[in-house]
């Protein structure tokens, strides 16, 4: 057959046909992308409909026809997508609380020669001896001379008469301090008193108009999560706000021994120290102390002193330029799950009565080594550190309810709280309490304090026998005189030739540790010859007899653990829970 001939016109027409066709499928399939149904993979381009194919160029074209103009195409408008701003703002929050947050300048004289040691000098015979020795006698002959050093921290305005709050490291050992405000003014600033232990200062100036101040909130309904913002001179960077949240509570850095930091990750940085944290109400919940950091940076970690703390420290600084505490008179040490199961309690919990100060407001027996204490003026003592300040922060001479486990049983006693004395020379003394710890200046350690202490109340001795020697005096009964081997401890009597070997003090009665098996649970509990077993769960010993008695008796009770009430050489008491295996 022979080919079909076309005419260019009709091939021309044929090939606009097709192109028109294929680009009302491509219009389709832009508009069907956009409104693809849900049904479709997110990600994932639906197809649009395959175009038809164009005629072959062996078909017979029709009789071209011009195209219908085809109805308007019905594009989905694309929404336009709000953009995210991020939390609310806190602008106006911070706004009305910069004029209250101050940044605090100080200086102090340092001598140049302070801290110096003798100038090295140059072996003799050196070739640079001449001029090795010229130099440091150069130096050594400009000693005397001053130069300032200064520092910055930041504060805040607690009362529109002038009064500052910032912490105590800030002006500690200032010879100058000035304090800048926001505005630009700057007025000097006098110490009103500090509080080494919160490392707290209240400050005062002499303002012509009121300040903006700000107030305490109350720390203690602050959850962690809740948003938190910090406002202070970071780096010398006046008025910086940061926000955060908190992250913890009840923390315990071993600043001080009434550790009960908030943590916060609200950027905290050299320069902070002193400034507040602020809830979302614009009160202030913490003062910004301290962080944690490898590079002297904020990493996220800082911690505030809690204004249910320090409100009541501030107001003892203004009022009396010194903090008043109560002072409570006993020595403790922790409850430990031995301990715990030991007394009968259910959960380690409380602090225990290692010891009560002579003279001091329990001496009356109200308190008595041994006794647990669980709660103190209506506030429950989860653990050891939580009484220090809870006594600290009451009312001197104020007469407290105080509910102790004795004999194991739950009492109640009254207590009058007495004021601590010197705490800041206690503190500095460095007297370890029983346990190792330092002692937290509301339990103030005092070197006599044991002297009557150990001796058991006359109505719980047990009386010798008519005929029996005073074992006081070295003579002593055949069966008792003999080592007994309790708990992995050697036990002996005490005598003028023990207490003599041992050191042991005249004060301290009882039964001499003269041997501890290796390995033993007592060793592993630290206890050492030349310790003495002044109690066995709350019952004075006079014998290893009847060390050995009172432990036999406690494991047929199904008892687990012995709580030993031990004294050390000198007196100092710790009490010891050994498992009885």
């Amino acid at each position: 057959m022979a080919p079909t001939k076309r005419s260019p016109f009709r091939r021309t027409l044929a090939l606009m046909a097709s192109a028109a066709i294929l680009a009302h499928a491509g219009m389709n399939g832009i508009a069907y992308a956009q409104t693809a149904p849900e049904t479709a993979a997110p990600g994932v381009a639906t197809p649009a409909p395959a175009a038809p194919e164009a005629a072959a160029p062996e078909a017979a074209a029709p009789t071209p026809t011009p195209p219908a103009p085809a109805a308007p195409q019905q594009i989905a408008p694309i929404q336009a997508v709000t953009p995210n701003n991020g939390p609310a703002s806190v602008a106006d929050l911070a706004e009305g609380l910069l004029d209250a947050v101050v940044n605090i300048s100080t200086s102090q004289n340092v001598k140049d020669d302070e801290g110096a040691g003798p100038a090295p000098r140059a072996p003799d015979g050196s070739p640079f001896q001449e001029f090795f020795n010229d130099f440091f006698n150069k130096q050594q002959g400009n000693k005397g001379g001053n130069h300032n050093v200064s520092s910055l921290g930041s504060g805040f305005v607690i009362d529109p008469a002038g009064y500052i709050v910032t912490n105590n490291h800030v002006i500690e050992g200032a010879d100058d301090i000035e304090i800048n405000f926001a505005n630009g003014s700057k007025l000097k600033a006098k110490l009103i008193g500090t509080d080494t232990k919160t490392d707290l200062s209240v400050l005062k100036v002499e303002p012509k108009a009121p300040l903006k101040s700000v107030k305490f909130g109350d720390s203690s309904t602050m959850r962690i999560g809740d948003w938190v913002m910090a406002i202070g001179n970071p780096f010398g960077f006046g008025g910086s706000v940061t926000v955060g949240i908190i992250s913890g509570r009840g923390r315990n850095i071993n600043a001080g021994p009434y550790d009960n930091f908030i943590q916060t990750d609200a950027a905290i940085n050299k320069g902070n120290s002193g400034g507040p944290l602020f809830n979302m109400k614009g009160e202030v919940i913490g003062i910004n102390t301290a962080i944690i950091s490898p590079s002297g940076g904020s990493i996220g970690i800082g911690f505030s002193v809690p204004s249910e703390l320090a409100s009541g420290v501030v107001d003892q600084l203004r009022e009396y330029g010194e903090t008043r505490r109560g002072w409570l008179g006993v020595r403790i040490q922790p409850v430990t799950d031995d301990i715990a199961d030991s007394l009968g309690l259910d959960s380690a919990k409380g602090a225990l009565v290692a010891g009560v100060i002579k003279g001091g407001p329990v001496d009356d027996g109200s308190i008595k080594a041994g006794d647990v204490i669980l709660k103190f003026d209506g506030k429950t003592v989860s653990e050891m550190r939580d009484l220090p300040r809870v006594v600290a922060e009451s009312t001197v001479g104020k007469e407290v309810d105080v509910v102790v486990l004795r004999d194991g049983k739950e009492q109640t006693v009254k207590v009058k709280l007495g004021r601590l004395e010197d705490s800041d020379q206690a503190a500095a003394s460095g007297d370890a309490a029983p346990d190792g710890s330092q002692d937290d200046g509301v339990i103030t350690p005092d070197p006599g304090e044991n002297n009557d202490m150990d001796q058991p109340d006359s109505g719980d001795q047990v009386q010798p026998e008519p005929g029996t020697p005073d074992q006081h005096k070295g003579q002593v009964a055949p069966d008792a005189a003999t080592p007994k081997n309790v708990l992995g401890l050697s036990l002996s009597l005490l005598s003028p030739e023990t207490r003599k070997a041992f050191g042991i003090a005249e004060s301290v009665d009882g039964v001499v540790v003269t041997e501890v098996t290796p390995g033993s649970a007592s060793a592993e509990k630290g206890l050492k010859p030349g310790d003495v077993i002044v109690e066995v769960a709350q019952e004075f010993m006079k014998s290893p007899d009847a060390v050995a008695a009172k432990v036999q008796a406690l494991k047929q009770e199904g008892r687990r653990n012995a709580q030993l009430m031990i004294a050390s050489a000198n007196g100092d008491l710790r009490f010891v829970a050994v498992p009885m295996e």
